[in-house]
């Protein structure tokens, strides 16, 4: 060996822990139900989440989406339609509805667009 050289450790003899495999990533694979999804979805459509959503939805005011539907007439919508939609989410077949676009006037003049979620988006956001 010459100076300077650097050996190589007799195996086990290394400082890296035994055992331990290829410390590469592995491949992305898609699964639904990994990480804890299904349980994050029934927290996010919890009673109490949602109440607290509502509140905020309510509170915010906001014009009605592509749908029509005002605040008031999304009560009276998610009486009967939140089943199927909590549903929807959990399975993951839910899709929001297209925004609303509407112009609005500039300070400085001119316009610019506003992308307007129906209610029942804004909830679930």
């Amino acid at each position: 060996m010459w100076e300077g050289s650097v050996e190589r450790a007799e195996r086990g003899q290394g400082e890296a822990m035994p055992g331990i495999g290829r410390d590469e990533a592995g491949l992305a694979q898609h699964n639904p139900e990994g990480l804890g999804r299904t349980d994050l979805l029934t927290q996010v459509v919890a009673r109490t989440n949602m109440v607290l959503a509502w509140k905020r939805v309510k509170a915010n005011r906001g014009s009605a989406g592509v749908d029509g539907l005002t605040i008031e007439a999304t009560i009276e919508y998610l009486k009967t339609e939140w089943s199927r939609i909590r549903e929807e989410l959990q399975v993951g077949t839910y899709r929001p509805q297209p925004v609303r676009r509407v112009q609005i006037p500039k300070s400085g003049g001119g316009k610019r667009e506003l992308g307007i979620p129906t209610v029942t988006d804004r909830l679930i956001q």
